[in-house]
């Protein structure tokens, strides 16, 4: 902490061309290098620290008559409480003699506060910018320089002013909400409008201090102050768990867009505080993104506003950090859903049990075996069978009679799509359950054989991402195959004529392997496959993160209303923490 004192002292004598200029213009035209603002000024003067020919004038508009001695003596500048210097990162984004704009990372708090002296945004821009210093800056006390604030754990753009000019000129700008600023959020859920495009929001509700948790704002239907803040869907994961939103503000209450956001029914995600109950389940859940919140995800993406010296727009951008980014694509990178599919007898089940014994083996989900599941004792299969089609089709012991239901369905093959009607439900529902439990691992396979004649890869509904086909040679699958799961010529044909033809079949599906060996040709062929998945994720992570990026330059590219001219006067209209 600095404990010295400072103290300016200057004489001029005032010439015919001076005359008529009033005496707060005249001293800052003198002071203009030194970042000294006029407001400042006109304080020194009403104090009585100015004089004219000896004599005090408290009369900021004094006007000058030309040939006056002229005298300021401003009050010391107390350093004493000021910040220190202290060093550490702090990324530039712009920087010219009046603004300079950082990064702030996320755990930095922005100024000192009782109880945190140091440590701040503030003790590092002291040491990277000695000319925030007040003996040099005219800006005393623990916020040199600061115009808006961040909450500690948000990140991105910070705007800070090098002298008291050029502070109270963007303090005016705030002030007459002529600046602007987009923010990228992760929320929990959706966000929906349910007015027009249903990606588009406006949320305008007063807020206020918590009425009974003091630390705490909220949105206050009396006594609050005007809060209003627009947002736009821009991205939600395929499991609807989290969505990227750009907001606009256009106020700048304490917590305005936590707040706000949470009242809407879609919270930060890590924002313990406003969004409790949620944040607690993404903990409770479990997985690789339980540990990727840590914070809340909010960041300030983009400060718009026009120069206080030029006039000129002054448009910044700041992409999220790596844990806003590592979030977004492990969401974005959810199970990659592989399904196996071909002609019956074609070795799929057995190119199951191929990658169940790889190093990296996925979990797995047979459509055989859960129609097993179905058809036993008590299943729902059993049930919904015995009511559609009779209970003779059951054994003693309430399960179906898997020989019965298939003598029945060659004697009339008419009944196929009515048992079609009641197992294929069940057996969707069953794999629908094996995807969800299995959402954040990065591969799950599931054999299915009817899953192109069951309808399950339409359009965005598709119960796969990737559908691998098993083709295998006629005389094999004709023989050995055959034999070995004891069915007959006569039964093989009828499964087969219930499918596509093979060649449809295979058309239909992303990749396709040959079953043309023993078990080491296939436990190869499950390793070939491993590999081909995994260089399919690959590139769909580098095909989200050029959409993330193009998503982010629309952001960046999206007009902003900047008022031409000087700010207005306007009262403070901005709290000291937008975010």
């Amino acid at each position: 902490m600095h404990d010295t004192e400072n103290t300016l002292r200057l004489e001029r004598t005032a010439s015919l061309d001076d005359t008529g200029t009033r005496l707060d213009q005249f001293w800052a035209g003198e002071l203009a290098g030194q970042g000294i603002s006029r407001e400042r000024i006109k304080d020194w003067i009403v104090g009585g620290f100015a004089k004219i020919g000896g004599k005090a004038c408290r009369k900021p508009g004094h006007r000058l008559e030309g040939d006056e001695k002229l005298a300021l003596v401003p009050p010391a500048f107390s350093l004493k409480g000021s910040p220190g210097a202290e060093d550490g990162p702090l990324p530039v984004v712009f920087r010219d003699a009046d603004l300079v704009a950082i990064e702030k990372p996320a755990g930095l708090a922005t100024h000192p506060a009782p109880g945190k002296p140091d440590g701040t945004l503030v003790n590092r821009l002291l040491h990277h910018f000695p000319e925030l210093l007040p003996e040099a800056s005219g800006m005393e006390g623990e916020r040199p320089g600061i115009v808006h604030r961040l909450d500690k754990d948000t990140t991105g753009l910070i705007l800070v002013a090098l002298h008291e000019a050029a502070r109270l000129a963007v303090s005016k700008a705030f002030a007459a909400r002529s600046v602007g600023k987009t923010y990228l959020a992760i929320v929990h859920g959706r966000p929906q409008s349910g007015q027009g495009d249903p990606d588009l929001g406006e949320i305008d509700l007063p807020m206020g201090r918590h009425p009974s948790m003091r630390t705490k704002m909220a949105v206050l239907p009396k006594g609050g102050r005007v809060a209003r803040t627009s947002w736009r869907r821009l991205w939600t994961d395929r499991l609807g768990r989290a969505s990227l939103v750009a907001v606009r503000l256009h106020t700048g209450r304490t917590h305005q867009i936590r707040v706000h956001l949470a009242h809407v029914g879609h919270p930060l995600v890590g924002d313990p505080v406003y969004g409790s109950a949620q944040h607690a389940n993404w903990l409770a859940r479990g997985g690789p993104l339980a540990g990727l919140a840590p914070r809340q995800m909010l960041h300030a993406f983009r400060l718009a506003l026009r120069h206080p010296r030029s006039g000129a727009v002054l448009d910044l951008r700041s992409d999220p950090p790596e844990d806003f980014r590592a979030l977004l694509c492990a969401l974005e990178a959810d199970c990659q859903r592989v399904v196996i599919t071909g002609m019956p007898g074609s070795g799929k089940s057995a190119l199951l049990r191929a990658l169940a014994r790889q190093p990296e083996a996925p979990a797995t989900f047979s459509a055989d075996a859960s129609v097993a599941a179905l058809y036993a004792p008590g299943g729902d299969g059993a049930v919904l069978i015995a009511r559609s089609f009779g209970r003779e089709l059951l054994d003693a012991d309430g399960g179906v009679d898997r020989q019965r239901l298939l003598a029945l369905l060659l004697e009339k093959p008419a009944l196929r799509r009515e048992l079609e009607g009641v197992v294929h439900p069940l057996v969707e529902h069953a794999l629908r359950e094996f995807w969800a439990a299995q959402a954040e691992t990065p591969l799950a396979v599931a054999e299915v054989p009817l899953f192109l004649e069951a309808g399950w890869r339409s359009g965005q509904n598709s119960l796969a991402d990737v559908l691998v086909g098993l083709r295998c040679p006629e005389d094999k699958r004709q023989g050995e195959l055959r034999r070995s799961r004891g069915l007959d010529p006569e039964v093989l044909a009828a499964f087969d004529s219930w499918q596509w033809p093979a060649e449809r079949k295979l058309a239909a599906c992303d990749l396709v392997l040959d079953n043309d060996g023993g078990l080491e040709a296939l436990d190869l062929r499950a390793r070939e496959l491993l590999d081909a998945l995994a260089e399919l994720r690959r590139k769909r992570s580098a095909r989200f993160q050029a959409h993330l990026g193009g998503l982010l330059d629309a952001v960046a590219a999206e007009p902003m209303d900047l008022p031409e001219g000087a700010a207005r006067e306007a009262e403070p209209d901005w709290d000291e923490d937008e975010a």
